[in-house]
């Protein structure tokens, strides 16, 4: 299976984060030259626990990639790191409804969600966010419609965390996340997200369908089926005018996993995308033999009912 991987979430977040270089409070930063050292991590770290110093910190640690494989035990085990962070994060609801000043707040926000991604990329580290309800504090980022760049910041580093969570197939995170609703949230960040979010927030239902659990949370229900097959089959209508061959392979492998359940085989007679048959769309994966195999199956999958 091909997956968005985490080296370009990193580079993505670069390009559409915080530290764009359009921001004015962090126009006198630059980059780290080389890799700090444990200390220097360390004494950074200890600098968030300071107002005048958090911001610098939280920008250098954030946007030093060279330390993110050791970041997240030192993020973790530091004394209230952790809470001053999920801290920073809330201070952006009070301005969710004026874009204006929620943009002075979304480089602090941005580079917090980086960290906390940082300790949900970590295989020893996510069940302590998941047993700390950690992803609730990022709700409100994804329960907005708006589509300024401030949100789609937010929107992104969020999903980033979610995507983290879920990069290794886990049960437990997956029933804690369909507890908590996190799915109405991904398909709003599919309908009203950019093509990286969008793409970020179906790679997060594809992690999902692969439980057993998340199957039948699909296809238990049929509301829960069509809401989702409808999302993804305007998001194919939409490749035809904005292609996204990386978007189009998730949305084909959600299809494929949907179509292992017979119930939702006869609900595809109805709802599957009529542009899955288009050149337009077929052109964007004629080089991936992969996807081209997922899209056969499909086929007979629905032809057959999976009844074989």
């Amino acid at each position: 299976m091909s997956n968005f991987s985490f080296a370009e979430w990193s580079n993505l977040l670069d390009q559409w984060g915080a530290s764009s270089s359009s921001s004015s409070s962090n126009a006198d930063h630059k980059p780290e030259k080389t890799i700090p050292t444990t200390t220097s991590v360390e004494k950074l770290i200890k600098e968030i626990e300071n107002p005048l110093t958090r911001e610098h910190a939280l920008f250098a640690l954030a946007r030093n990639r060279g330390i993110r494989a050791n970041l997240a035990p030192l993020l973790w085990n530091s004394t209230g790191t952790i809470y001053l962070l999920l801290q920073e994060i809330t201070t952006a609801y009070r301005v969710m409804s004026s874009p204006d000043l929620l943009a002075r707040a979304t480089n602090n926000v941005c580079n917090a969600l980086v960290l906390v991604q940082c300790v949900a990329s970590h295989p020893d580290l996510k069940m302590n966010l998941i047993k700390a309800n950690v992803p609730y504090y990022l709700y409100p980022f994804l329960e907005a419609k708006n589509k300024e760049k401030q949100y789609e910041y937010l929107r992104l580093t969020s999903l980033g965390i979610i995507g983290a969570l879920v990069k290794v197939d886990n049960a437990e995170i997956v029933h804690f996340l369909l507890q908590s609703e996190i799915v109405p949230l991904c398909l709003r960040c599919m309908e009203v997200g950019n093509e990286i979010s969008k793409t970020v927030a179906t790679f997060i239902i594809q992690k999902i369908l692969v439980q057993d659990e998340g199957l039948r949370y699909f296809c238990s229900f049929a509301e829960r089926f069509f809401a989702l097959t409808r999302v993804m089959g305007t998001m194919v209508d939409k490749l035809v005018e904005e292609p996204s061959s990386r978007l189009l392979k998730h949305i084909i492998r959600c299809f494929v996993r949907l179509s292992d359940c017979p119930r939702a085989c006869d609900g595809f007679k109805i709802s599957l995308p009529s542009k899955f048959r288009d050149a337009t769309i077929l052109n964007l994966i004629r080089d991936d033999p992969e996807a081209l195999e997922w899209l056969r199956q499909l086929f007979v999958n629905i032809a057959t009912g999976n009844r074989v």
